[in-house]
């Protein structure tokens, strides 16, 4: 079973490098289409696969497995590392694979209030948008454990980076008010897409610009994704680097990834109808 997902990997990747279109598989499809779009390629891909449980079906073997990829992407004169993480799933029966596939995480799905306080208060604080960073990316594949472990994690994630760039938490204990986190209690805020969006665009407790366009940000700052475009917004992202066209390349979680390209137009859960927002972070006070 090890040396099929082996040989499955290395069709990946060979996919990924090479003009065959042939295989169909929709994800890495995306991500071709954008280099094309961004006039860049994929130099090299990376794949490291990664057990992680093993049960039993009647005849069948359902491994679950983490895959690591890692791509070097030329553009221009310049050369990125782009990261990523994918949870996958391959069906065995009587040692032979029938079946392989990404499992997609689901988006945030925690209820939040009808209404809730984003607090009234201008707070001081200068915002250290390189800590930010740094912390996005030390913690961009793992979870710290000084912090509640969520399943769905992309917003507590962009929190704990904002907080690391010096933004004071303040609203506690009322979960409708504030950002903050204090062990296994949370602001919607904090935890929710949609509500951290919806702060952000107050500019109260954290103080924001928002901006036209993804190039008018700097790294630190922060991006909403409503991917279905129904008001509701899904995920949020920091940008960490800049490409050569000093477009942004950003850090999650949930869909753990590194230096990836904003507009997410590689992803399986891109439709026409996305809609982006963007914030520029400022000195509180």
């Amino acid at each position: 079973m090890r040396d099929q997902l082996q040989r499955l990997l290395q069709e990946r990747i060979e996919f990924y490098t090479s003009d065959n279109q042939a295989r169909s598989e929709r994800k890495s499809h995306l991500k071709k289409e954008l280099m094309r779009t961004r006039e860049a390629e994929i130099v090299r891909v990376n794949a490291a696969g990664k057990v992680q449980s093993r049960k039993k079906e009647d005849t069948d073997t359902v491994l679950t497995y983490q895959v690591h990829l890692q791509y070097l992407l030329k553009q221009e004169d310049s050369f990125y590392i782009e990261e990523e993480m994918e949870e996958r799933e391959a069906r065995f029966r009587n040692g032979h694979l029938v079946e392989e596939r990404e499992l997609v995480p689901d988006l945030e799905t925690e209820a939040e209030p009808q209404t809730w306080d984003a607090g009234a208060e201008r707070l001081a604080y200068k915002y250290e948008r390189m800590k930010a960073v740094q912390y996005a990316e030390r913690w961009w594949n793992e979870f710290n454990p000084g912090y509640y472990k969520f399943t769905d994690d992309c917003t507590n994630f962009i929190s704990q980076c904002l907080h690391a760039g010096g933004i004071p938490m303040w609203g506690t204990p009322n979960k409708n008010k504030g950002w903050w986190i204090r062990g296994k209690s949370w602001s919607y805020t904090w935890t929710t897409a949609h509500s951290l969006y919806h702060l952000l665009k107050a500019g109260n407790g954290i103080r924001t610009k928002q901006v036209e366009s993804a190039q008018e940000l700097n790294l630190g700052d922060i991006l909403c994704i409503d991917f279905e475009g129904d008001g509701r917004f899904d995920h949020n992202l920091i940008v960490t680097a800049k490409d050569q066209e000093g477009m942004p390349l950003v850090n999650a979680h949930t869909m753990n990834s590194r230096h990836r390209y904003w507009t997410y137009e590689d992803s399986t859960r891109y439709t026409p109808n996305i809609v982006y927002k963007f914030f520029v972070i400022l000195d509180g006070g």
